[in-house]
């Protein structure tokens, strides 16, 4: 694997011309797999024998991973991400309330009245540039979930533009050991800060919810699992988020006949997030699952304890899923994909995803149809790492440079 990432497209159709299941090596050469097809990553994913506590992670358990190597996080931190069984259940069910269908939706004006002042902040930062253009995914990608996810957890807004650094530190997969230990100890320091600001002071949050639980019963939610919550909460909640939204109105530019099917109501924009999510997945690769029993997946031997990546930007253009023409963006397509996971360990947080990207894409191209690219796609810097799946910045231009569209309503 590439630690420095970039567009992983190329790859994954050369790796699943070779088959569904790949031996990959990772940052530090760790030897591990990586599964690529549609039919056995939903296989793999729904596998009672394959566990995601870092307890089944043979090389971490006789110590062969170093405190530095940059992908430690994602099997060390305490959470919904590396538990099994009935301490999922249990993490799962003390967050969950808070993101089911009628309480995301119940969200909505919020995230609309967010939006519709991200769309003047970034008509106003254009307009400032001089030239029109202004970094979408900077401006008003990024604000959008993080602003609404750290609403939901009863964050400071002045801690906002940190969290994000860090936690794009703590995906990345490209830095060395000494900056992932900083980058992991500030962001657990923030959270810790955060958690006593609502100890001290509760609220209607998601947090103090989880901190009452923590108090009144500390086998409930010990106090690593309440950071680790946080953290996860933090990180998945706005930069998938961020990525998707970031992605789908790249594909819009770079297919205007298919932004032309959404804008003529011959599609919705319910269809560009899902066929988004399929085409060009927010996440790359996610770590990880361990076999608990040496496991044959497609044909391939799966050893016990091997670190196991999810692909699930590879399974999206799988021709054997999603036919011939599975590298092509069609917002008429019936998307089916597993970007949001599968089996036990389905996306929390998909009712939230979806609802904030389908507003985001319909206020800001209806606000803005003539909205496009400012520098070639080719141009575009690819996001650092091969977890995250999206571009670096974002810079369009809101209206074509050659007419006058007077002042904002």
């Amino acid at each position: 694997m590439d630690p420095a990432g970039g567009c992983p497209h190329a790859d994954n159709a050369r790796l699943l011309a070779r088959g569904a299941v790949a031996p990959v090596l990772l940052p530090g050469d760790v030897p591990g797999m990586a599964v690529l097809g549609h039919d056995a990553l939903k296989e793999f994913l729904a596998r009672p024998d394959v566990a995601k506590n870092a307890q089944h992670f043979t090389a971490l358990r006789e110590g062969r991973i170093p405190d530095g190597w940059p992908l430690r996080t994602f099997a060390t931190v305490r959470g919904m991400t590396t538990a099994d069984d009935a301490d999922h259940r249990r993490l799962r069910g003390l967050v969950g309330r808070a993101f089911t269908t009628r309480r995301v939706e119940e969200l909505r004006p919020r995230i609309e009245a967010l939006t519709a002042q991200l769309l003047d902040r970034l008509e106003d930062t254009a307009a400032a540039a001089g030239d029109g253009v202004a970094d979408l995914r900077r401006h008003f990608a990024l604000p959008l979930p993080m602003g609404v996810i750290c609403e939901l957890l009863g964050v400071d807004p002045g801690h906002q533009d940190r969290l994000h650094h860090l936690s794009n530190r703590v995906v990345a997969t490209d830095i060395g050991p000494e900056e992932a230990m900083a980058a992991n100890r500030e962001l657990v320091a923030v959270l810790t800060a955060v958690a006593a600001a609502r100890a001290a002071d509760p609220g209607d949050d998601l947090t103090s919810g989880l901190i009452a639980a923590h108090e009144e019963n500390g086998d409930r939610l010990s106090r690593e699992e309440l950071i680790g919550t946080l953290l996860l909460m933090i990180v998945a909640g706005h930069e998938t988020t961020l990525n998707l939204i970031t992605n789908a109105v790249r594909a819009l530019c770079a297919h205007r006949d298919q932004l032309g099917l959404v804008l003529g109501g011959e599609a919705d924009w319910a269809d560009v997030v899902e066929e988004t999510l399929r085409w060009d997945s927010p996440v790359g690769y996610f770590p990880f699952r361990y076999p608990t029993r040496d496991i044959t997946l497609d044909g391939t031997l799966i050893p016990k304890g091997t670190p196991v990546l999810a692909g699930y930007s590879a399974a999206g253009r799988d021709t054997a899923a999603h036919g011939p023409d599975a590298d092509r963006f069609d917002v008429t397509r019936t998307a089916r994909h597993l970007s949001l996971g599968h089996g036990p360990h389905y996306c929390l947080g998909a009712p939230l995803a979806r609802l904030e990207a389908t507003v985001a894409l319909e206020r800001l191209f209806t606000r803005f149809p003539e909205l496009d690219l400012a520098v070639p796609p080719s141009r575009l810097p690819r996001h650092a790492g091969f977890v995250g799946n999206s571009v670096h910045t974002l810079p369009v231009r809101l209206r074509p440079a050659t007419k006058d569209h007077g002042q904002r309503p």
